[in-house]
């Protein structure tokens, strides 16, 4: 069952009695607090390398680039991963990474461009990062407006293409850099390699920083009593993109493409009220299909039939979470360590949708 914001049940998050307002003679103690607060978690990730991210146990894929990209596909699924690196054989070395939502985008592209379905099982990885029709559009990287770093911010944004270049992280390297490099290069995943060998040891992204941190500082409360609104955490207001229940599947895919965005929420077209969130990456239309062109028919399907067959084990890091605009961050660093959540729902009073908080904007938020 999805973690809604009832206010008979328990799928919200607490308030916080730090989100009331504090007295005018206070601001001043409550900026130097916040302050404490961001320079630890810096402190933190400058003293941390990326090791300590790294699960004792796990598992990597890494893809030749000369097996069909369908084969690619179905071996992420089959082991429950969301991004793998490139190896190319010809040229001994790593030179990018597929994604899930890759090859959900290339059906996309077959769609749009009427080319026959069939021809994809043949087609490689490299054949597929060799074509430029697919890579100037369907698989172009977007970095939402919201990330993108302002002029004279100090900071570059090189929009990151991993399917063009592979950019990678040493496992002796501090957080601070891998989080950076996530940042400021608009990446989803970070490759982290043993530099001594050049192996792969892990993927890893916002999320995984995250765990990090809140397993870290959780108890620390006095540190993160503001609410994540007043810090400006998140997206909020005509800023947010929504769906709505009755969009066609191909219609909601190409909105989070163009707008860089992972996910979206799904709201009723006459309340306004929330009704679920919906992923790219989320492979329910492809589990139902029994081949390519049955895949690229389901692009049709609008969401409410997809969202209705979707998991709905909360556990899932795509499930709907919301909480509102007077949480604190505390109350947030909690949630998560409960759920693992990669985002988010801000809702009002009225459960409709005012704002969304990613694991990226928490992370960002210390940076």
């Amino acid at each position: 069952m999805s973690q809604r914001s009832n206010p008979n049940s328990g799928g919200m998050i607490g308030v916080s009695q730090a989100s009331t307002s504090a007295p005018s003679g206070m601001l001043r103690e409550r900026e130097v607090v916040r302050n404490t607060g961001r320079q630890a978690i810096a402190a933190f990730l400058e003293s941390q390398t990326c090791y300590s991210v790294l699960r004792t146990s796990g598992k990597v894929v890494v893809f030749d680039t000369r097996i069909p990209i369908q084969l690619a596909f179905y071996a992420l699924v089959e082991h429950d991963m969301q991004a793998a690196p490139l190896w190319d054989p010809n040229k001994c070395e790593f030179v990018g990474i597929l994604t899930v939502t890759d090859f959900i985008d290339v059906l996309r592209y077959y769609r749009e461009t009427g080319t026959d379905v069939a021809t994809l099982a043949t087609r490689s990885i490299a054949d597929i990062l060799a074509d430029e029709g697919i890579l100037s559009t369907v698989l172009k990287k977007v970095v939402p407006a919201r990330h993108a770093c302002t002029k004279g911010s100090g900071k570059m944004n090189y929009n990151a293409d991993q399917h063009s270049y592979f950019l990678a992280v040493d496992a002796d390297a501090t957080l601070d850099r891998a989080c950076h490099l996530l940042h400021d290069q608009g990446l989803d995943f970070l490759p982290v390699m043993l530099p001594s060998d050049m192996r792969v040891l892990a993927t890893v992204n916002y999320t995984c920083v995250l765990e990090h941190l809140v397993g870290n500082f959780r108890e620390q409360r006095r540190l993160f009593e503001d609410t994540i609104f007043d810090l400006g955490i998140g997206t909020y207001g005509d800023d947010v993109v929504v769906a709505h229940s009755q969009q066609t599947l191909h219609e909601v895919l190409r909105t989070l493409h163009v707008n860089g965005l992972s996910a979206v929420p799904v709201v009723d077209e006459q309340t306004k009220k929330i009704r679920g969130v919906y992923s790219r990456s989320d492979i329910t239309f492809l589990t139902k299909a029994s081949d390519a062109e049955d895949a690229v028919s389901n692009l049709n399907l609008t969401l409410d039939v997809l969202m209705a067959q979707q998991r709905t084990d909360v556990t899932t890091p795509d499930a709907l979470h919301t909480c509102s605009t007077r949480h604190s961050l505390q109350s947030v660093f909690e949630y998560f360590a409960q759920w693992k959540f990669n985002r988010l729902i801000v809702v009002d009073e009225e459960e409709r949708v005012v704002g969304v908080v990613s694991a990226r904007d928490l992370v960002a938020y210390f940076l």
